[in-house]
């Protein structure tokens, strides 16, 4: 344990999103969007008696029936999501790094207009790109800008529970799949019992899921939720798509009652800024596009957002011409770095704690994580230092 902490405390760091361990093979780092690999292996036995250490009860059973398992925890006070499989060399690891709070949209670089996600009180709202986009970092902004400024009951259905969120002006209740809640679909039939004005569905994959989502946004509520789809087009056609040709007339017009906003997310790297900031396509759910939606006329949503600008909407294009000329960016840093740990008031919620890490150990790597790293050194020659450390 104090091994991978001392990585993910230098790898939080060092602009990296997520840490690959394969058994007998190099470590890998995504940093900046790109693949680099350490002169560092982890044995067989070593990721074994990690995965020990990770592992909760309900999870082991999972990895034994699944050969594969989805789990979030607070390593050395940084929060991470871990998928934790059986590959062609053993167990591997893929350790995604989570910010160190909760940030808030302009914390992410994203446009103000997604702060008018946080004022709306019914609809869908869906935020949509492929994995690793950040499409559930900006679902937790959206989420802490309704927490910070209503007064509203909000309800997520997550897997796994990321951002472990305080309440401030809204309640907020979280569920996790497997743990608090077998499925999306029941999960979303309770909450209509719960009181909420807002749900969060974690991911739009199930045709039953968006059924009751759809339902859940007719019924008054906001409902905000993830979809993989790589434009504004392709995402509704997945939706309508996951239902039989017969019943798609209804759901279209479900989609066009409900739509307010459609955002697409992906991560570019801009070389002035050394980092990656997110790119995005934002629909609005006017008037004009809920008729192009009740129509079937799908094929014009691009145009309409083109079109749209003077309604809040950006294609791709438009909104990289706005990065190019915006200047008050937030580097990542300072967003994902850990909390310090002599300020406990900041520190990251400790949800799910690692069974079997003692107090002492726990102990150890909150002493060893505040050792001074020089910030002119390179992420390599950081984790050679702290491999040699603990080879004393």
């Amino acid at each position: 344990m104090k091994r991978l902490a001392k990585m993910i405390r230098l790898a939080a760091s060092n602009n990296v999103s997520d840490i690959h361990i394969t058994t007998g093979r190099p470590v890998a780092f995504r940093q900046n969007g790109v693949i680099i690999f350490q002169d560092d292996s982890w044995s067989h036995q070593e990721i074994k008696e990690l995965a020990e250490n990770l592992l909760a009860g309900k999870d082991r059973t999972v990895l034994r029936t699944r050969l594969s398992v989805d789990f979030a925890r607070t390593v050395s006070n940084v929060r991470i999501r871990i998928n934790l499989f059986h590959s062609l060399t053993g167990l591997s690891l893929a350790v995604r790094l989570l910010p160190g709070r909760v940030p808030r949209i302009h914390d992410l670089n994203l446009h103000p207009s997604l702060l008018e996600c946080s004022t709306i009180t019914s609809g869908l709202i869906l935020i949509c790109g492929s994995a690793g986009s950040g499409k559930t970092t900006t679902v937790a902004a959206i989420i802490e800008e309704i927490n910070t400024h209503r007064n509203a009951h909000i309800v997520t259905l997550e897997d796994p529970i990321e951002y472990a969120f305080t309440s401030k002006k809204s309640l907020i209740a979280q569920r996790g799949l497997g743990t608090h809640v077998p499925s999306y679909e029941q999960g979303l039939l309770d909450v209509l019992r719960e009181d909420p004005d807002v749900i969060v569905v974690g991911e739009l994959r199930e045709p039953e899921t968006i059924r009751l989502t759809l339902h859940a946004a007719e019924s008054g509520h906001l409902v905000i939720g993830s979809l993989h789809a790589s434009s504004a087009e392709d995402a509704l056609h997945r939706i309508c798509n996951s239902f039989h040709p017969q019943t798609q007339d209804s759901v279209r017009n479900q989609i066009a009652s409900t739509l307010t906003f459609l955002v697409i997310q992906k991560l570019v790297f801009l070389h002035r800024l050394n980092y990656r900031v997110p790119l995005l396509s934002i629909l609005k759910g006017t008037q004009s596009v809920k008729s192009m939606i009740r129509d079937n006329r799908l094929m014009q949503i691009e145009n309409a957002i083109l079109t749209g600008k003077e309604e809040g909407m950006f294609s791709t294009d438009q909104y990289r011409s706005y990065l190019d000329n915006r200047s008050d960016f937030v580097p990542p840093a300072a967003v994902f770095a850990p909390p310090e740990p002599d300020h406990p008031s900041t520190r990251a919620p400790s949800i799910d704690p690692p069974s079997g890490l003692s107090a002492k150990d726990s102990i150890e790597d909150e002493f060893e994580a505040i050792l001074e790293i020089d910030e002119q050194a390179t992420l390599k020659e950081l984790i050679e230092d702290a491999d040699n450390l603990l080879r004393r």
